[in-house]
């Protein structure tokens, strides 16, 4: 064997082995002979003709994902930044439009992003764009359905993922937010002060109306007890005026004695000598003539003005 064909069967070998490539799984092949497209090879061991054959790209065929920053405008001129993410599949019967009627697919997929966006934002106020994002994602994803069909790439989802306004803005929701919190919380705290202050005046008035039926209750079973003693009197010879003065003669010492019982009671000034009794209710009986003539002569003169 010549020394020379040693090199010529070297390169014969990596000819040939050039002539085998594979293909990854979930992905394309694009073969162009002499720069025209030939074919596409898809998963597994492929063949092409060497030096006359090249592999002119590959294409994944699995879900990819691009985010898009928005920045656009409200309707209430507040500046918000959106953050789109598009999930796209290139469509496995449509790869050659795919390769070759884009070149850079994803700023293609950009602009119309940027397009609906800041068509759709504007018309909104920013509150709106929060709960009305979906709307938005939607409208997204039914425009760059109908553009990029043609071109091979099917859009499977599309998601507003953030918005981010101007922090000056967020800051000022956050203290609207913090404001109408602190006001319903002082409209509970004044509720329940209302409630204490309702219920203590119903427990203040309950509380006087029984010190008022003892009292009551007090007076009345000590006129009962009065009249009962006057009636054990009478029956031994004793009149009404005397046993009365009796009566008020042992109050009056009964009251002497419960005050003096008391270590630490007030200063009280009471006369004590033993016709006190008798003159208390000697007053006390003048009083109440006294106050009864007023009362009929009071009467007495209204009568007579009414005309006859």
């Amino acid at each position: 064997m010549n020394f020379f064909s040693f090199p010529l069967i070297f390169l014969g070998i990596i000819v040939l082995l050039s002539s085998f490539f594979t293909v990854k799984q979930q992905s394309a092949a694009i073969i162009e002979r002499f720069g025209k497209f030939q074919s596409i090879r898809h998963s597994g061991l492929q063949m092409k003709i060497p030096l006359i054959d090249r592999i002119a790209g590959r294409l994944s065929l699995k879900i990819q994902q691009l985010d898009v920053i928005v920045e656009t405008k409200t309707l209430d001129d507040v500046f918000v930044r959106l953050k789109v993410s598009v999930q796209f599949v290139v469509i496995k019967d449509k790869v050659y439009d795919a390769f070759y009627k884009l070149d850079y697919p994803h700023d293609q997929i950009t602009s119309y992003v940027f397009d609906v966006v800041r068509a759709e934002v504007p018309k909104m106020k920013l509150d709106d764009v929060f709960v009305k994002k979906d709307d938005i994602a939607i409208a997204v994803k039914a425009e760059l359905n109908d553009a990029m069909l043609e071109y091979g790439f099917d859009i499977i989802k599309t998601l507003v993922t953030d918005i981010d306004p101007d922090p000056q803005v967020k800051s000022a929701m956050n203290r609207i937010n913090a404001s109408e919190r602190e006001k319903i919380a002082a409209q509970y705290e004044g509720d329940a002060a209302r409630i204490l202050i309702v219920e203590k005046a119903k427990a203040e008035a309950e509380s006087k109306r029984l010190q008022g039926q003892g009292i009551a209750d007090q007076r009345r079973e000590i006129a009962r007890g009065l009249e009962e003693s006057v009636e054990v009197l009478n029956k031994v010879g004793i009149n009404s005026q005397e046993a009365s003065a009796l009566i008020v003669v042992t109050q009056h010492y009964d009251t002497l004695q419960s005050i003096g019982e008391h270590v630490n009671s007030n200063l009280i000034l009471l006369p004590n000598s033993p016709q006190a009794g008798s003159d208390m209710l000697n007053n006390m009986v003048a009083s109440f003539t006294a106050s009864n003539q007023i009362g009929e002569a009071m009467k007495q003169a209204k009568n007579q003005k009414k005309p006859d």
